[in-house]
């Protein structure tokens, strides 16, 4: 009887130590980004064989890009393939071309950022860039202060609509040991102090 209790506590103690809280998971599930364009977002626009239609663009306030030939076209809240297709109709409407083929490329999403808090050089909000990584941002952030705690660094993220935090240890990413995260918009970052 004592034995099969003993069973008991040490299956229940297993059970309970493979349970993680919420802030130790290091692999966040991948952030789940609107990648609808906003105000201020930076994108390239190719349009193959047609090197003077091709160029850079940030999207005005009012949620606008002036495209050449055609005029000022309404991106806000389309996809960057949604915009692509808009400046091909665009394009073979007007017939300036038969069967245009057009590549959209973001660049930045000024309208999306990340925060940076905690024992960094300078805190703030960075806009997402393409490829943006935990590790990048918190370099754009002045980098470790002296009073860092490295490894208890954290990173909030929407998970299916709910908050969740998860410790990321940024000494094994440096290193090469485990892969950087990609970040995505409404993440924040927040690397705590030392205790001594």
């Amino acid at each position: 009887r004592a034995a099969r209790l003993l069973l008991i506590v040490l299956g229940l103690s297993s059970v309970l130590a493979c349970r993680a809280p919420a802030d130790t998971t290091t692999i966040p599930p991948p952030s789940t980004n609107d990648s609808t364009l906003g105000a201020s977002d930076v994108f390239d626009v190719r349009v193959f064989n047609e090197e003077a239609l091709s160029a850079t663009y940030r999207v005005a306030q009012d949620g606008t890009i002036d495209f050449p030939l055609v005029g000022q076209l309404g991106v806000v809240g389309l996809e960057p393939a949604a915009v692509a297709r808009l400046i091909e109709v665009e394009l073979r409407t007007r017939q300036l071309l038969r069967d245009p083929q057009v590549s959209v490329f973001v660049q930045e999403y000024s309208s999306k950022r990340v925060s940076v808090v905690g024992a960094v050089g300078t805190p703030g909000t960075f806009p997402v860039s393409s490829g943006l990584t935990l590790v990048q941002v918190i370099s754009l952030a002045g980098g470790f202060s002296d009073m860092a705690d490295r490894n208890g660094t954290t990173l909030s993220r929407r998970v299916d609509g709910e908050l969740q935090r998860f410790r990321v240890p940024v000494d094994e990413i440096t290193s090469g040991q485990l892969a950087d995260v990609p970040l995505g918009a409404g993440d924040i970052i927040n690397v705590p102090r030392r205790v001594f």
